[in-house]
């Protein structure tokens, strides 16, 4: 009996697109109940910075099972907890300069969102709230709301309210004079246009294309979140966390945002996590219990995200992402002038690089064709077109080298089979 397809919900989308049972995962690699091996250039949507099952988080977490240590402890404190603030803010905050207390609720990134929202509404006794085209942050209803993606707003089966939607960047009618027209409407008492609470925005839109913030635009926005009272929340759910050869996608920009939500790969070891930095002036804002979350006690991520942070403790992991990163940008790079011709195109930073081919079947047909010859990697953006490469940080050189192969090998065939 196939369990899945008849017990197992309709909704499951992954599993349709590898139809695999998988029972094994080391660092970059996936090992099916037949034997299959399979490179993964999805990482969990980016949890997995520092791979499957890394040995010296695994034996962490292990250690601290053997001592009984405490697993759930809603918010209360415990000595895994202590050891995690401690070791992040020693670790990321300090020598960065950078102030915010650390909020922890629900374990999942729109749980960190929903909450960034709710906080910057109390902050500034103001309900709406700027997101931006292609944003993706979340599917419970607040954060859906910031969510542009067509499909997932129409299951909601309500109003999505109090949140207007504005060109990113990158995208059509964006771009620099755009914050502008927007300033200039903010400034005109008769313009229609309240002010908001917030700006929510993804400094790298990761399922919205990997499309990529310039430091001009985004400093553009600070100065109109300054202008108008507003909040920035900067949504580094999955291209933080080192993923860009730097712990945050926005670093080395000049920004200050107010709250910054964090969650994926700061786990560790892929068990949930989700954490919101807030500037101090705003936390305290919070009466205690306001907002709460069963699993915000989470002692198992604590544990394994304090050992993934000693990989920050030095920069040899940052320098092999930007190196990894270069790697796979060359590969990419080579596919795109090879068809210059259909008008595909390259954007990334660090180890999240994408290749965008214009065509949905055309990028689910070549993410077939990669399963087929043990591959994983997800499409992503409008239609599905763009081709989202995030591999572990840890992937050893000959496997990158290897997933980068099988990735050309499939363009090549799926374009030629289109024609």
């Amino acid at each position: 009996m196939d369990w899945f397809e008849r017990y197992e919900s309709d909704i499951r989308a992954y599993a349709r697109a590898y139809p695999a049972v998988f029972v094994k995962a080391e660092n970059a690699i996936q090992t099916d109940e037949n034997g299959k091996e399979y490179i993964d250039f999805y990482a969990g949507a980016g949890v997995l910075n520092f791979g499957h099952n890394h040995p010296k988080l695994k034996a962490a977490i292990l250690k601290y099972i053997e001592a009984d240590g405490v697993l759930h402890s809603l918010d209360m404190m415990t000595g895994a907890k202590r050891d995690f603030i401690q070791g992040f803010v020693e670790t990321i905050l300090q020598p960065r300069g950078m102030d915010y207390k650390l909020q922890f609720m629900g374990p999942t990134g729109t749980n960190a969102v929903e909450a960034a929202l709710k906080l910057a509404r109390k902050v500034t006794s103001r309900s709406q709230v700027v997101a931006f085209t292609q944003g993706f942050h979340g599917m419970t209803l607040g954060a859906l709301a910031c969510t542009a993606n067509e499909v997932f707003r129409n299951v909601s089966g309500v109003s999505l309210d109090n949140v207007m939607h504005w060109p990113f960047e990158t995208h059509e009618g964006g771009g620099l004079e755009s914050l502008e027209t927007l300033a200039a409407m903010f400034r005109n008492t008769s313009s229609g246009l309240d002010k908001p609470a917030a700006f929510i925005v993804e400094p790298i839109q990761a399922e919205g294309g990997v499309n990529v913030a310039s430091e001009a635009w985004l400093q553009a926005l600070q100065a109109l979140a300054k202008e108008t009272g507003a909040l920035l929340i900067l949504d580094d759910i999955q291209a933080g966390c080192g993923r860009t050869g730097q712990y945050f996608s926005f670093e080395g920009m000049g920004l200050e945002p107010d709250i910054v939500t964090l969650a994926k790969g700061i786990g560790g070891l892929g068990t949930p996590m989700a954490m919101n930095l807030v500037k101090p002036e705003h936390d305290k804002h919070w009466k205690p219990g306001e907002h709460t979350g069963t699993f915000r006690g989470q002692n198992l991520s604590f544990v394994a995200g304090r050992e993934a942070l000693r990989f920050f403790e030095d920069d040899a992991l940052m320098s092999g992402t930007r190196a990894k990163g270069d790697t796979m940008r060359r590969a990419l790079e080579a596919i795109a002038t090879k068809y210059q011709g259909k008008g595909f195109s390259v954007r990334g930073k660090g180890m999240m690089q994408a290749l965008d081919v214009q065509d949905g079947a055309l990028a689910k047909a070549i993410a077939q064709d990669c399963f087929e010859h043990g591959m994983l990697f997800g499409p992503c953006g409008v239609g599905g077109q763009v081709l989202k490469l995030i591999p572990p940080l840890t992937i050893p050189t000959e496997e990158l080298d290897a997933g980068l192969d099988i990735l050309t090998q499939a363009v090549d065939r799926q374009v030629e089979a289109m024609q």
